[in-house]
């Protein structure tokens, strides 16, 4: 989390617009699973994923001090807001039914952002999952269109562990947002990505 930090300070220093949205990882889904064995319905389970979120997003907040909004906004007007004042923009989930891979498109869009990076725990998008298919290949680019095909969930649920969710992919699909994913193991790759330098897979 440090080296995000350092990373989103460099690129503002760099001239760059900077926003992130922090999902809430394994954390996330640990505590789902905890919500579902309560007989939580899924709406509660989204709540709590974004709870988790939005505490990861103030650690940034804090870490980044004077460099950093000072906040954790709750809406994309309010995040679209805060990047008016040229400040670092750290944010999580919104409301339950929508991944921050969706919160992300989102706000991409509404601040007319030139590029969406998503770091994952994949080094790209594969023509199969990974995880189960050894002989999966990466794909080095991708059509807008031809995102609906290679993911399995077409839906939203609570804690879904996909490299892009479905809502996600229709907003992309729909706004043409430029896009990067990369392995966010390593912080270097997202820079790459800012450079213009192959890593990952392109959507375009």
């Amino acid at each position: 989390m440090n080296r995000y930090v350092d990373l989103l300070l460099s690129l503002r220093r760099g001239g760059h617009v900077v926003v992130a949205v922090v999902g809430g990882g394994s954390l996330s889904r640990e505590l789902i699973r905890t919500a579902k064995a309560m007989s939580l319905g899924e709406s509660d389970q989204d709540e709590v994923a974004i709870s988790v979120s939005r505490l990861l997003a103030q650690l940034f907040v804090l870490k980044l001090g004077r460099g950093g909004a000072g906040v954790v906004p709750t809406s994309v007007e309010a995040a679209a807001e805060l990047v008016g004042e040229g400040r670092v923009v750290v944010m999580g989930g919104l409301k339950p039914g929508m991944t921050t891979d969706a919160v992300a498109a989102m706000l991409a869009d509404c601040i007319k952002a030139d590029l969406l990076v998503k770091a994952t725990d994949q080094d790209g998008i594969y023509d199969r999952d990974p995880r189960k298919f050894p002989d999966a290949r990466l794909l080095g680019s991708l059509r807008f269109d031809d995102l609906g095909k290679l993911f399995e969930a077409d839906r939203h649920r609570a804690g879904i562990h996909q490299v892009l969710d479905p809502e996600a992919v229709r907003l992309l699909q729909k706004r043409r947002i430029k896009t990067v994913v990369v392995n966010g193991s390593e912080p270097e790759n997202v820079m790459r990505a800012v450079r213009g330098e192959r890593v990952g897979t392109l959507i375009s």
